[in-house]
């Protein structure tokens, strides 16, 4: 039978094994939402690609998801571009449960 220390330590292993999945899927739904947001910029290639990391950089400045969609959000309207509030989070929640799924596929 286990004892509780080889209880508590696979506990904590399996906690930071889905903490690591979670920030994967989370950086891999920013640099689609990146890529997303980039077209409807009308950017493309190298300069898609940098701002996709703007995007994934934009997670880093407070926790949640409100950091990322202002940037976004901000960058639309700068540009003119239309897209609600709506569509973007919805968008957000699309892509993050397909890099979740992307995640888990290895």
């Amino acid at each position: 039978m286990p004892s509780m220390k080889d209880r508590e330590e696979t506990f904590e292993r399996k906690f930071a094994l889905d903490e690591e999945l979670k920030f994967k899927a989370m950086v891999r739904r920013n640099k689609m939402l990146g890529l997303w947001a980039a077209e409807k910029l009308g950017k493309s290639g190298d300069e898609a690609e940098a701002y996709a990391r703007e995007v994934v950089n934009a997670d880093f400045e407070e926790a949640g998801d409100d950091d990322v969609f202002r940037k976004v959000r901000g960058d639309f309207d700068a540009a003119g571009v239309e897209q609600s509030d709506h569509q973007i989070r919805r968008t957000m929640d699309e892509l993050l449960s397909k890099a979740v799924d992307q995640v888990k596929g290895g």
